[in-house]
């Protein structure tokens, strides 16, 4: 009997991106104002936040290219978490403070404030435009493109 063997490794391919990193310190919405001006986008807030087990949630914009089927997304880096810890037992007072603690969306990229993920079925080839565009922005630090392969929470970057 014959056996048969189907390759689905064309069928399941990564989806292609770019992924560029912006630092500022400005609030998202701002970002994101500055962003759809200078690229000519519309990127607007998603109704809920990327969720992470419902102890970190970060706050995404997201446009829908159809014309050149392009998907944009942006989404802060870092999130401030508060919690409750109990004070010293052998306090007097039964007290507790607010501990507030910060969670990054890609740990292994601590520094940056915002991610520009742009996806495409096809090879991009405008990255170094909007690179540029997005520096020209005088509010904004520094941005950069990110490279795909060094990072270890890839995973963090599903969105849908």
């Amino acid at each position: 009997m014959a056996i048969h063997k189907l390759d689905l490794d064309d069928v399941f391919d990564e989806v292609s991106y770019t992924l560029l990193a912006i630092h500022c310190s400005l609030e998202d919405f701002r970002v994101a104002y500055l962003l759809n001006k200078k690229l000519n986008i519309h990127l607007k807030r998603k109704p809920t936040d990327i969720d992470f087990n419902g102890r970190s949630h970060y706050p995404i914009f997201a446009w829908d290219d159809t014309k050149q089927r392009v998907n944009w997304n942006l989404v802060s880096n870092i999130c401030k978490v508060e919690s409750l810890q109990n004070k010293d037992q052998n306090s007097l007072f039964n007290t507790q403070d607010t501990i507030t603690k910060t969670a990054f969306l890609l740990p292994e990229y601590k520094k940056v404030n915002y991610l520009l993920k742009i996806e495409n079925e096809f090879h991009f080839s405008k990255e170094k435009y909007i690179l540029n565009q997005i520096l020209s922005i005088p509010q904004i630090v520094t941005a950069y493109s990110v490279n795909s392969s060094t990072i270890k929470s890839k995973d963090n970057l599903i969105f849908n």
